[in-house]
């Protein structure tokens, strides 16, 4: 193995692992839509790998293009500039609309009380909500299933700023299986970084007692993400 091979795959790893580290919208949005629909830790899972995925692999394959095509580096910056800003408003008007209705959402909990008698005669009042059992019964219905793949669409379109100038074109130069080897090494880093934060703070959240806001889970997840959205549009992120 060349020098130049083993550098750019440590710099895949590297960059890999630093890019999803600091892009919040890598693994907020599956943490905080994990816990507001409660999904199981499986099951957020392998939604995060499978947005992990397409998220890659759309740069990947517009790298491919681009290099059997001989584009220059530019021109697919310049594409991947308009992608990132499609996936950015994309996740603000997706975090802004659910924001909206998981507002309206709570408003429409309306607590009651319930009056119990022990058979010592003592009775006593405690006051509830059906946030469970609506939960649940919405959660059963078809419409909601979308939301898996609203987010897998925007991660699609998502682009992987790094990959392609730093990584995928610099590896070219070398070989076809060090394109191959360094792209796999970023993208297997990518989903395992992701995996790792979004597994590891959906379970800290399981275990968290939040009974408090619970009602209010759908508009600050809906918030979290319109705020994810606004970062990478705005701040650069």
């Amino acid at each position: 193995m060349s020098t130049e091979f083993n550098i750019l795959m440590i710099s895949a790893a590297s960059l890999g692992f630093l890019h999803t580290l600091l892009g919040p919208d890598h693994y907020l949005p599956f943490i905080v839509m994990g816990k507001a629909r409660r999904w199981s830790l499986w099951k957020t899972g392998w939604i995060t790998i499978a947005c992990g995925i397409g998220h890659i692999g759309s740069s990947v394959l517009l790298g491919l293009v681009g290099i059997a095509l001989g584009l220059s580096v530019r021109k697919l910056e310049l594409f991947e500039s308009v992608r990132g800003d499609i996936a950015a408003w994309a996740l603000i008007a997706f975090g802004l609309i659910y924001f909206v209705w998981g507002m309206n959402r709570a408003w429409q909990i309306k607590s009651h009380e319930h009056d119990h008698a022990h058979a010592d005669g003592v009775v006593h009042i405690h006051e509830h909500s059906h946030t469970h059992e609506h939960l649940h019964v919405h959660d059963m219905q078809g419409k909601t299933n979308i939301t898996p793949w609203i987010l897998f669409t925007i991660f699609v379109f998502g682009p992987c700023e790094p990959l392609i100038p730093l990584l995928m074109y610099p590896a070219a130069r070398e070989s076809i299986p060090c394109v191959i080897g360094v792209t796999a090494t970023f993208g297997i880093t990518t989903i395992a970084t992701m995996l790792v934060i979004v597994m590891a703070s959906a379970w800290g959240l399981q275990i968290m007692p939040i009974k408090k806001v619970e009602k209010y889970s759908h508009a600050l997840a809906g918030g979290t993400i319109c705020l994810c959205g606004l970062a990478i549009q705005f701040l650069g992120l």
